[in-house]
């Protein structure tokens, strides 16, 4: 969807879903790099491997560029991340509502772009009211990943 001059970008997937045995943490509550999984340079895109012509896509990035085209997946992927606009009227949205993304909750629509379905509002407000406390008392046992983590934004320069 286009805004102005302006392309939409974001990414509605559940990376939790998709991230390789080898880099979860905490049995799938979270997703590390592979620079923090393996340290290594190629991974890292440092040393020699500090510049886009020898820094490329690991096979770990690209599994995470296929779900999500437009978002960064290693430290080089400017080329189909970064998007130049010429308007001067910005909207940045950082956690879309539930109501903004009603197309994504209809099972057909979710299957057709391999989105999960939105949770119900008071399911998610329950997810982030547990969330919340345990974070607040440090309970880091009772921490739950939400089951879908949706972020949507539009950024322009």
């Amino acid at each position: 969807m286009e805004s102005g001059e302006c392309t939409s970008t974001g990414c509605l997937t559940d990376l939790n879903k998709k991230c390789p045995s080898e880099l979860l943490i905490n049995g799938g509550g979270a997703c590390k790099s592979t620079c923090d999984a393996f340290g290594n340079p190629e991974y890292c895109c440092s040393g020699a491997y500090n510049s886009p012509a020898a820094c490329k896509p690991s096979t770990y990035s690209q599994v995470f560029k296929s779900v999500c085209p437009k978002s960064y997946s290693y430290a080089f992927d400017d080329v189909t991340s970064t998007f130049t606009c010429t308007g001067a009227d910005y909207t940045i949205t950082f956690c879309p509502n539930v109501s903004s993304l009603k197309s994504s909750q209809d099972p057909a629509t979710a299957k057709a772009t391999g989105l999960d379905p939105v949770p119900e509002p008071v399911q998610a407000s329950a997810l982030a009211s547990q969330w919340l406390a345990n974070l607040a008392t440090g309970d880091s046992k009772g921490i739950r990943p939400f089951p879908v983590i949706r972020i949507g934004f539009a950024i322009a320069l």
